[in-house]
């Protein structure tokens, strides 16, 4: 979190003068329904859906094809990237590759594993000024999905979310 990753995926859209739709899921309720806006409050359209396989009727009717907080989406939307990729869109898919306890997160390392490039993307750690490379839950909460900014959440540095963890 924090780290820019939807500010790079509307920084590359943009900067593409390509056509494209942007979509995200439902579960994501910080921002208006159909925008996504990056901490820096940079905004561009998207369409909230429901279910990854609404992409598809999209494929073949854009250059680009953007989707924002993909770990929310189940593991479908690794054969949903896939077809669109193989039809012949550009997909840049924007996500947290870690949950709140330092795992893998829903698709995102399948995601990797098939994307041409990876950029990964880090906020700067609240503690050590280090690359923050970890989404530090402030809460008890145990559930893998939790909507939140920075009351909630706060970027550390490996170094940083060991020894918070450890004092859990």
């Amino acid at each position: 979190m924090f780290s820019g990753k939807t500010e790079e995926l509307i920084r590359r859209i943009k900067n593409s003068n390509k056509s494209y739709k942007v979509f995200k899921p439902i579960t994501d309720t910080r921002n208006k329904q159909n925008k996504i806006e990056s901490h820096s409050n940079i905004k561009i359209d998207a369409t909230t859906i429901k279910n990854i396989n609404e992409i598809l009727v999209f494929k073949n009717k854009f250059d680009i094809i953007g989707i924002d907080e993909a770990q929310f989406f189940s593991d479908d939307i690794i054969d949903v990237c896939n077809t669109i990729a193989n039809s012949g869109s550009r997909v840049i898919v924007a996500g947290l590759d870690m949950d709140y306890s330092g795992k893998p997160f829903g698709p995102m390392p399948f995601l990797m594993a098939i994307a041409e490039k990876v950029t990964k993307v880090h906020a700067t750690c609240s503690e050590t000024g280090e690359p923050a490379l970890y989404s530090f839950r402030k809460s008890d909460y145990k559930e893998t999905i939790m909507i939140g900014e920075k009351n909630e959440y706060k970027p550390l540095s490996r170094k940083a979310f060991i020894s918070k963890l450890k004092k859990k």
